[in-house]
């Protein structure tokens, strides 16, 4: 099943995550097993999809047989997108084609191997696997922290980021807000430390991050208060 030959190491980093593997071949799950554990990394099998449950405290990645029992690989792929399990995968087939393949990686697959395989090839595509899940839940992490940050500006804060951040001077934004210019620099400030921003250019981006999961800014703020789900990230006004 797998060609051997001398391996290259993956990092410590690396073998401190898990590999995933479902193959309903059990020689298939051992070979796998015995190769990803010589260099270090935590190996778990399964024999069919059912069995699988994942880990969201674990940085890891899905080895997964493309014809199984039942549900297919490509299948179970589809499903684990339709559930918001991200987790990478490389697929792994005797019989792959070019449609297969290409709906595969269209779906979001690492990589697809056709048995037989060379380990390094396995050992490359499980480091890429790796390194994208765990860049994935750092990214989300970040942004889970912004979200918390967003949760502390009240209300006029937020109706104050959203006019500086639209391009508008501090006068033309108090004069929208039918409040003092100073009025307006303290909330600014007060914005820039709670959201941690380095820089006006640093606060746009952060919105524009926040802007990609949540519907902030919403469009033109009304009678002071900003429309949409606000409660998503305001708290309430100070006294």
């Amino acid at each position: 099943m797998v060609e051997r030959e001398p391996l290259q190491r993956l990092s410590a980093k690396d073998r401190a995550h898990t590999v995933f593997v479902i193959d309903d071949d059990e020689s298939v799950r051992g070979a796998l097993t015995d190769l990803l554990a010589s260099v270090g990394l935590q190996v778990e099998g399964f024999g069919s999809s059912a069995d699988f449950a994942p880990r969201a405290d674990v940085v890891s990645c899905l080895v997964l047989d493309v014809r199984l029992p039942g549900k297919s690989g490509l299948d179970f792929q589809a499903e684990l997108a339709e559930a918001n399990i991200k987790i990478p995968i490389i697929f792994i087939t005797g019989h792959g084609d070019i449609p297969m393949t290409v709906k595969a990686m269209k779906a979001g697959a690492v990589e697809f191997l056709t048995k037989p395989f060379r380990d390094q090839e396995m050992l490359d595509a499980i480091r890429l696997a790796l390194e994208r899940d765990q860049r994935r839940r750092e990214a989300e992490k970040e942004l889970c922290d912004l979200h918390s940050r967003f949760a502390t500006l009240t209300p006029r804060e937020l109706e104050v980021a959203r006019w500086v951040t639209s391009g508008l001077m501090n006068k033309q934004t108090a004069a929208r807000m039918g409040i003092a210019e100073v009025t307006v620099k303290l909330h600014r400030m007060q914005v820039m430390k709670k959201l941690r921003a380095r820089s006006l250019v640093d606060l746009v981006q952060m919105i524009d991050r926040v802007a990609m999961s949540l519907p902030w800014p919403p469009s033109e703020p009304k009678n002071g208060q900003l429309r949409g789900r606000q409660s998503d990230y305001s708290a309430e006004e100070h006294a």
